[in-house]
């Protein structure tokens, strides 16, 4: 993916995140808004109802007795004597029938005394009052009255909505996460650029000097005395072969890189499936002269795909098979079809690949750990540059043991 795309990508995802994380605090807002006016209606309604019990409805107010001096402090107006456990009984009885269930305190004003005398601590947890002492500031106008404090009204609001405040949590949890994967995918990019441009330097250095022993060998092998001497000739063509060999996996590694950077350009064409890959066997055999390869392909099937690719690809799966037997090799290439696509399939007589080993063959750098693996020279990117080849033709790639021997790597073309 490239920077910029991802950079918009993240931008969108965190300011969404981030606008759905403010509105929910503000809706979080609102609802405790919401909850408190609430609480304050039902005490005021509560409290108005002990009023009129108090007073048996005798006494008539021009306006309202229950004033709302803070968020937690109500003072009420009785405007005659009243016995400190008749109004506990009342303020009891009504909070529980409003469902009032939080501590509260009250007290009454002595006009003799001219000071406000202490009530109690009513607990909606506790069988006995709590012996804490609040403060209660006297009223200049009222004469026979009482005055009503919530200490723990903040509390018993935020833990009716609990709710909202657990989902403003699991939101801020997410916007953490989110960051920090935005984060760790942003190092992941900046290292994996860095190895992919580490891999271009790398095997644009050793094409130099590669070049260089590949001339200079080939100079040396049209030599009289390396064309009179067998051994100097066994020397040089070793020299030749495993200089082929690295350079082909130099070229595996360039191809893997550019792949990862920009995506392979692909020249598709429509390719005869019988003589592409029998004349790719025949190739196979000059190199391998006890190599078998029985090709059962319909002569008129056929895909779309770029033929360089698609080629290397054959190569790959055919030269596992061979290095990887150890007996005479012997390949079968066959095709089936059904009502999805095209099935091509090579079955060899290989020593096959441990099951839990199967998922991880195509994984970049992944080599499976046998005594032959450790034989054979590799840097395990051959599957994985055909899986990538694979997908960006839009097909599908398996493997599966065989229940004799060896494995069979099919094909999948879809329709």
């Amino acid at each position: 993916m490239e920077i910029k795309k991802l950079n918009i990508i993240i931008t969108i995802g965190l300011v969404a995140i981030i606008g759905i994380l403010v509105a929910q605090l503000l809706w979080t807002r609102q609802a405790y808004n919401l909850e408190d006016r609430k609480f304050n209606q039902k005490v005021n309604i509560a409290l108005m109802e002990v009023v009129d019990k108090m007073s048996e409805g005798k006494t008539s107010f021009t306006e309202n007795p229950v004033q709302i001096v803070a968020n937690d402090y109500y003072v009420v107006n009785i405007n005659n004597e009243f016995h400190p456990s008749v109004l506990e009984h009342y303020l009891k009885t009504e909070f529980t029938r409003f469902q009032i269930n939080t501590d509260y305190v009250y007290a009454l004003y002595n006009c003799h005394s001219d000071q406000m005398i202490y009530g109690k601590y009513i607990s909606s947890h506790q069988e006995e009052p709590s012996e804490k002492v609040i403060k209660f500031p006297k009223h200049k106008n009222l004469t026979y009255y009482f005055s009503i404090r919530f200490p723990d009204k903040t509390t018993y609001l935020i833990s009716s909505l609990r709710f909202w405040y657990l989902l403003t949590f699991a939101l801020i949890i997410i916007l953490l996460v989110y960051v920090y994967s935005i984060y760790t995918i942003i190092q992941q990019k900046k290292f994996s650029e860095l190895q992919r441009d580490f891999i271009n330097n790398m095997t644009h250095e050793f094409k130099t000097p590669l070049s260089s022993i590949l001339l200079a060998t080939e100079a040396l092998n049209k030599q009289e005395i390396v064309k009179e001497n067998s051994k100097l000739q066994t020397y040089t063509s070793i020299i030749i072969n495993q200089s082929n060999t690295l350079n082909n996996h130099i070229e595996k590694i360039l191809n893997i890189a550019k792949n990862d950077s920009a995506g392979l350009s692909l020249k598709t064409e429509k390719i005869q499936l019988l003589p592409f890959i029998q004349e790719i066997a025949e190739s196979m055999k000059q190199k391998n002269e006890n190599l078998r390869i029985e090709v059962s392909v319909e002569i008129n099937t056929s895909v779309m795909a770029d033929k360089f690719h698609f080629t290397n690809i054959l190569y790959n799966i055919l030269d596992n098979s061979i290095k990887y037997c150890e007996t005479q090799p012997n390949i079968i290439i066959s095709s089936d079809k059904d009502s999805k696509g095209l099935y091509l399939k090579f079955k060899d007589n290989g020593m096959g690949i441990p099951d839990k080993s199967i998922p991880h063959i195509f994984d970049k750098f992944y080599r499976v750990n046998t005594r032959k693996s450790d034989e054979i020279n590799g840097f395990g990117l051959g599957l994985f540059y055909v899986k990538k080849i694979v997908q960006q033709h839009h097909w599908k790639i398996s493997v599966e043991n065989n229940k004799d021997a060896g494995i069979t790597t099919t094909l999948f073309f879809p329709f």
